[in-house]
């Protein structure tokens, strides 16, 4: 096989699985500040304990993924050589930030808030982890920084056939990073509201004796993905004309795309410089998922009213439309990402200059054993989340108060 396709389909396939890790942490992590600052300002009991029964599967699922994100940082030094020596200088500023910023702040935000409960006072513990969200955030924000660089290179000059940054302000000003960095919190907090109502309503089908709290969280789940949904159209579609202006040959073939193409080819010479039609069939399929998930709004005013949640139909089509969220960000990844081809930074490096001199075998090697140890992390993952959410909020591990020692009371020494 092809070294470079066998290199893409690679990067393809553990970006992917690590994608997934992301959407759901960064949603989830949203609903968690909202619940706990309801507890912190009610004293509901209530708040507390879905803040530690969502919390849960939170952690679960941000400790495994980072440990794909880890991961998958390989794979820019061993089969994407080409391109750290190329725009390494400008391509790496962004992703060192996002590095110090997910790996050590939100890491040590949210270990102090895992292992504060009950240790700090409420106010300290929630300020953690409005800690861990806005860190969160702030890493989503720097590697959309560094995509979008490679969508519109921006802010550089070449010297010595390196690319070097000249204007740190330009990467922040990309056209190419504001509707769709919006487009990728959006779809985040759609898929954490379309899990905690996917959950909540399972356990509703099943009639747990949490009703009041998953009639809660069902709730918040569904307005969430509603409003989410809107958003998600709405950062969608302005993304057409952005990205039609900065990257003319992804969407169509007009004068534009044309002149650019002659260019391309005078200077890097004869060659297909049209993107795979892979990119506007993911596009259409998730444009598709969109539309149907916009239906949730139609389930709002059915699901306040409780004999209508204690119907089982409304509840399996919530549990059904589990996947459609998680479909449809993997397509819009795919539609963005190959929608560049044949380039790695758009107009500036071919993808075929950018990956490592290594042999098809040692390609195909790394390939199975990446996906391999992805794939068994994202089984693990979601193994853990289920059985973690099938518990139910009884009580759970995180938050749970220290047991009182059964060792009797040791007399004081005399001071005297």
């Amino acid at each position: 096989m092809d070294t470079l396709l066998l290199a893409r389909l690679q990067f393809a396939t553990t970006t992917s699985i690590h994608f997934l890790f992301v959407v759901v942490t960064l949603g989830l992590v949203t609903l968690l500040v909202g619940m706990q600052t309801s507890w912190v300002l009610t004293d509901n009991p209530k708040w507390e304990r879905l803040t530690r029964y969502w919390g849960q599967l939170y952690v679960i699922n941000y400790v495994l993924g980072i440990a794909t994100g880890i991961v998958m940082e390989f794979q820019f030094g061993l089969n994407w050589s080409g391109l750290s020596r190329y725009v390494g200088n400008v391509f790496g500023a962004p992703l060192a930030i996002e590095t110090l910023v997910a790996f050590f702040l939100e890491s040590t935000f949210l270990g102090m808030w895992i292992f504060g409960w009950h240790r700090l006072r409420k106010g300290v513990h929630l300020a953690l982890l409005w800690g861990v969200a806005l860190t969160a955030y702030a890493s989503a924000f720097w590697i959309m920084v560094a995509n979008s660089w490679l969508q519109n290179p921006v802010g550089y000059e070449v010297r010595d056939g390196i690319a070097h940054l000249t204007d740190f302000g330009a990467l922040l000003t990309n056209p190419s990073l504001g509707m769709a960095f919006g487009h990728v919190v959006s779809a985040a907090l759609l898929v954490g509201g379309m899990l905690m109502a996917a959950v909540s309503a399972w356990h509703l089908i099943r009639r747990t004796p949490d009703f009041l709290l998953f009639r809660t969280s069902l709730r918040i789940g569904l307005v969430t993905a509603a409003f989410a949904i809107t958003m998600v159209q709405g950062f969608g579609f302005a993304q057409f004309g952005a990205v039609g202006a900065v990257q003319p040959t992804k969407f169509g073939q007009g004068p534009e795309a044309q002149a650019l193409i002659a260019e391309w080819t005078a200077r890097f010479g004869p060659g297909d410089y049209t993107p795979p039609v892979l990119a506007n069939v993911g596009l259409d399929f998730m444009i598709l998922i969109g539309f149907a998930l916009g239906c949730v709004w139609f389930l709002l005013p059915l699901l306040f009213r409780d004999w209508i949640i204690r119907l089982r139909f409304p509840l399996w089509l919530i549990v059904l439309s589990l996947p459609l969220p998680f479909v449809a960000v993997i397509l819009g990844w795919i539609a963005r990402e190959v929608g560049r081809q044949p380039w790695v930074a758009y107009g500036l490096l071919p993808t075929e200059q950018a990956v490592s001199q290594v042999g098809a075998p040692v390609m195909l090697t790394s390939f199975i054993g990446f996906s391999l140890l992805l794939g068994t992390l994202a089984v693990t993952n979601w193994v853990l989340l289920a059985r973690h959410a099938a518990r139910g909020a009884a009580d759970p591990a995180l938050g749970r108060p220290p047991a009182p020692s059964s060792e009797p009371a040791r007399p004081e020494p005399a001071l005297f």
